[in-house]
């Protein structure tokens, strides 16, 4: 999994990562019912920085095995979002929820699945919400403001032989011209 996990989201593709990680967690769970799952991913996808890409993926693989562990769900479904004002990751099952005084703490005694993924949304300056009901499901929603969560570029031009350039610089010169 770790070898997957490398040639995919280093490669900034985290909607095929968290799918290869989703797909074998299903592929576990054979014999027991399996669980349909799927990605899905609205807007134009977008680089993100290289750290915050790999604790959003992180979170959403402790989240994808938390649902696919303990929800006893037909149905589990990984949202990307990606639009001007914001990032977003949402995880979501029809399971069994997640008992209220589990949420209250932090989590069950022994597991930190739930503390974990608070410090990474914390670490990438995003906003946890965890959506939950008895019988009902559970939802886990990442949301990251763009200015945090896309990858700027980087790129150096040469402009005349004189100094580098960002890809900005470049494309206002050439607009002037």
């Amino acid at each position: 999994m770790q070898g997957l996990r490398m040639s995919t989201v280093e490669k900034n593709d985290l909607a095929v990562a968290i799918r290869t990680v989703g797909e074998e967690l299903t592929a576990a769970e054979k014999g027991q019912g399996s669980t349909a799952f799927e990605v899905l991913v609205e807007g134009t996808p977008r680089a993100l920085h290289p750290i915050l890409r790999d604790e959003v993926y992180r979170l959403a693989v402790e989240a994808l095995r938390n649902a696919f562990q303990h929800a006893a769900a037909q149905s589990i479904e990984v949202e990307i979002h990606y639009d001007e004002k914001n990032f977003r990751i949402r995880i979501r099952d029809d399971g069994k929820g997640i008992d209220p005084e589990i949420l209250r703490g932090e989590g069950r005694e022994g597991h930190y699945g739930l503390a974990g993924m608070q410090e990474r949304a914390k670490l990438v300056g995003g906003k946890l919400k965890i959506w939950t009901e008895m019988d009902s499901g559970t939802e886990v929603e990442l949301i990251i403001p763009a200015s945090r969560a896309y990858e700027k570029s980087t790129r150096r031009f040469w402009r005349f032989g004189e100094r580098s350039a960002t890809e900005t610089d470049v494309k206002e010169t050439i607009e002037r011209e």
